[in-house]
């Protein structure tokens, strides 16, 4: 088990983070690229001021909350603030990107990182619970959207009862591994999921950076929508 651990902690972690920064690099230089090949059109003329203000508008997304789904995008917030914080800042996370990247970072207190693991993971069953009961979530899901939740939950589970034997029914190595295959797993993931917004949220959620229609594309889709009477 040990072979396993030290395997998971050095080739295996290095190889699957490599593959998800490259993964995350390639999307932002599609996404860069389109706006450079674009930028008359997708840009117009949007100010940089204007465009730094809407990005910063969703760091604390109050004013974009939309009725009927307050209760969901708060449990979402919170939940994303965990899945950020906790995997950079923990302190026995930081010696693996020291090895790694060679970074020196901060860390967060012991108890800071233990209420943010365990909101996380509440907040992860509180999201997989309205995806399950309430009707209007879970005709929105699908089954990916449940697999990818129970992906991301996983590595906060294990590490949680791998850092509290009391709590584990399992042997501490085995709890260990579980955690290093799962967050490793998500590495894998990200790039090639929706989880991949860690790096084009802002490309998706500022509008004259994405929601942009080519001349005439507004009469096409009214026309597919409505039939050739909605042209305009």
């Amino acid at each position: 088990m040990n072979h396993w651990l030290t395997f998971a902690r050095g080739p295996l972690f290095a190889f699957t983070f490599l593959i998800m920064i490259l993964g995350l690099a390639r999307l932002v230089v599609i996404q860069v690229s389109s706006l450079v090949r674009d930028k008359g059109r997708r840009l117009g003329n949007a100010s940089w001021p204007k465009i730094l203000a809407e990005g910063a508008s969703w760091i604390v997304p109050v004013r974009h909350l939309i009725p009927g789904t307050k209760f969901f995008s708060v449990v979402s917030y919170f939940f994303h603030i965990g899945i950020l914080i906790v995997p950079v800042l923990l302190a026995e996370h930081i010696a693996l990107w020291e090895d790694l990247l060679g970074l020196n970072l901060p860390s967060i207190g012991q108890r800071s990182a233990e209420f943010l693991t365990l909101s996380t993971i509440l907040c992860g069953m509180v999201l997989l619970g309205i995806r399950t009961f309430s009707r209007t979530a879970r005709a929105n899901s699908r089954c990916a959207d449940y697999l990818l939740l129970v992906a991301v939950l996983l590595p906060f589970a294990s590490g949680y009862l791998a850092m509290h034997p009391q709590y584990n029914l399992f042997p501490w190595q085995m709890m260990m591994l579980i955690h290093l295959l799962s967050a490793e797993l998500l590495f894998l993931l990200v790039p090639f999921t929706k989880l991949s917004h860690v790096v084009l949220f802002f490309f998706d959620r500022i509008s004259v950076l994405h929601w942009q229609l080519r001349p005439g594309a507004g009469d096409k889709v009214a026309e597919a929508l409505f039939g050739e009477e909605a042209r305009v």
